[in-house]
């Protein structure tokens, strides 16, 4: 029997924490300090603006630095979520609507007024008539 009601978990599976991950994650992890650390001493020592190396290449290589740091800590954020973080289904109920709160559920294709008289009489002019 399932419980339906508001926060109830319905599936849970819980991570697989491999060892491969956490030793690719600390591989990463220590590639992203590299990465940080060589991206701040460019923009302490000045390659964005060519004090250093003389030319406007220190621009673009600060940029490929950044660009490095951030797709590394997307796969090390993907790699932790995918293998460290339980797989879980919470229940969660629609907000009640301004429909919900003034109509029924049986009434909610309203009501015939005719009991189908309108339909017969349909039937009996147009007989190819389809319901």
């Amino acid at each position: 029997m399932s419980d339906n009601s508001y926060g109830a978990i319905h599936r849970y599976e819980p991570a697989r924490e491999s060892t491969v991950a956490a030793i690719t994650i600390v591989l990463l992890s220590i590639m992203q300090i590299v990465l940080v650390g060589l991206f701040t001493f460019g923009l302490t020592a000045g390659w964005a603006v060519g004090a250093a190396t003389g030319t406007e290449a220190g621009n673009v290589l600060l940029g490929l630095l950044l660009a490095g740091v951030l797709i590394n800590l997307a796969f090390i954020l993907l790699l932790y979520r995918k293998e460290f973080l339980p797989d879980v289904m919470v229940v969660k109920k629609r907000r009640r609507k301004w429909e919900d709160l003034y109509i029924e559920e049986d009434d909610m294709y309203g009501e015939e007024i005719t009991d189908g008289a309108v339909d017969k009489l349909k039937r009996a002019v147009y007989p190819y008539y389809k319901k």
